[in-house]
């Protein structure tokens, strides 16, 4: 049992590391307008979308905006990294 409580701790922080790239390459884009991915960083950016994206697209259809004034704040990319690491913290407490 103790195997696949770490393949499951493993899989689940591959998808915070994955989560939080996702995070420096979306202010990387807000930040530096001009900024294109070529060669290798589009593959990895390409593969770090497709990831991430369906989670965070049925998140997005339960969670809507927070709206502040003119602006509004997806909540979802932060609701599932809490949520991981919520399900680290239980498979951990389960586990090990």
């Amino acid at each position: 049992m103790l195997f696949v409580g770490q393949v499951i701790d493993f899989i689940l922080w591959v998808g915070v590391v994955v989560l939080i790239s996702r995070f420096v390459i979306e202010w990387v884009q807000v930040l530096a307008r001009s900024w294109a991915p070529r060669g290798i960083v589009l593959v990895i950016c390409e593969a770090v979308y497709t990831v991430t994206d369906p989670p965070l697209r049925a998140l997005r259809r339960v969670i809507p905006p927070l709206r502040l004034g003119s602006v509004a704040l997806d909540l979802s990319p932060m609701v599932l990294l809490v949520a991981l690491w919520v399900l680290q913290a239980i498979n951990r407490a389960v586990f090990f």
